[in-house]
């Protein structure tokens, strides 16, 4: 039995998701043939990147990234859900 909430059904949002990482990927391909400019990707993780977990899917897919050419990682293991985030999100950026 499919699960709907607020009238969307996860069938539905996988299907979004799909299109949207297809789009993200050709936007990728076009963008590493014609930018010279590097791609900054930030990646904050409220606990360590190995807890088999979130975030440890999070830095799966961020060292997927890793590999692509122009595209530079930074990233922040235990970074509390308080002020901190923005802070980090700050350090990031700058």
């Amino acid at each position: 039995m499919m699960s709907v909430q607020g009238g969307i059904s996860r069938r539905s949002v996988l299907k979004m998701m799909a299109a949207g990482a297809t789009g993200v990927a050709a936007s990728l391909e076009v963008s590493r043939a014609s930018a010279a400019a590097r791609l900054v990707v930030g990646a904050a993780y409220v606990g360590p990147k190995d807890d088999y977990g979130w975030n440890q899917g999070h830095a799966q897919g961020v060292a997927a990234l890793k590999q692509i050419d122009g595209v530079k990682v930074v990233e922040e293991e235990n970074v509390p859900e308080t002020i901190q985030v923005q802070k980090t999100m700050e350090s990031m950026i700058n």
